[in-house]
């Protein structure tokens, strides 16, 4: 079963729509000026059984979810897990007859690893995080990343969004307890500009998962 982070739904920072997203837990890459440090260690997280999953994909198509982004964490650090997870999300789609798309991240390159596991993926975003080479291309971080569209339901969903920039990147919070949780990809500088606004009245935080 996969080893995961956390599952939100709805996140709508993350590809096009209403999305559940799966953040997978473990990543051997380590960016720098990752925003998920806290998704990188393989022992982080909880194991989530398929059925898990499954039951979750589908009450969020049922309360109408334009799709599903998998994201980490690297997902292809665990292979068979991933590939499973999309084989389970795209037969509940078909069954539903929903056209609900499915969105892989990855750091790695096509030329990398093997690429197997994405077979079910409608479509891919490739490359690590180089925060050297900051971009305002939608749901991705610097300009080396790359949005593949793989199936005709993802060139109809993405094919759009392969060269726009958005104004403002979407961001979106939720608070758990004593925890806020972020999804998106941020422009360059924009966490520490929130972390000004947010001293500046007053609230601080006791731990980020930007910076070490």
């Amino acid at each position: 079963m996969p080893r995961v982070s956390r599952v939100s739904c709805p996140i709508t920072a993350l590809g096009p729509g209403r999305r559940m997203v799966v953040w997978f837990q473990g990543c051997p890459l380590a960016c720098t000026g990752c925003l998920a440090r806290d998704t990188w260690s393989p022992s982080g997280g909880s194991d989530l059984a398929l059925p898990t999953l499954e039951r979750m994909w589908r009450e969020a198509l049922e309360h109408g979810m334009d799709g599903l982004t998998v994201s980490g964490g690297e997902p292809l650090a665990q292979p068979d897990e991933l590939a499973e997870l999309l084989e389970m999300a795209a037969a509940v789609r078909d069954e539903l007859g929903r056209e609900a798309d499915l969105l892989v991240y990855t750091g790695y390159e096509p030329d990398e690893v093997d690429m197997a596991p994405l077979r079910r993926a409608d479509a891919v975003i490739t490359g690590r995080y180089d925060a050297a080479r900051p971009t305002r291309l939608i749901w991705r971080g610097s300009a080396n990343q790359v949005l593949t569209p793989r199936t005709e339901l993802g060139h109809a969903r993405y094919d759009r969004h392969l060269d726009h920039e958005p104004e403002r990147p979407p961001m979106q919070f939720s608070v758990d307890g004593a925890n806020v949780w972020f999804a998106g990809v941020p422009a360059r500088g924009a966490m520490a500009r929130l972390e000004r606004a947010l001293r500046a009245r007053g609230v601080t935080f006791e731990g980020v998962t930007w910076r070490p």
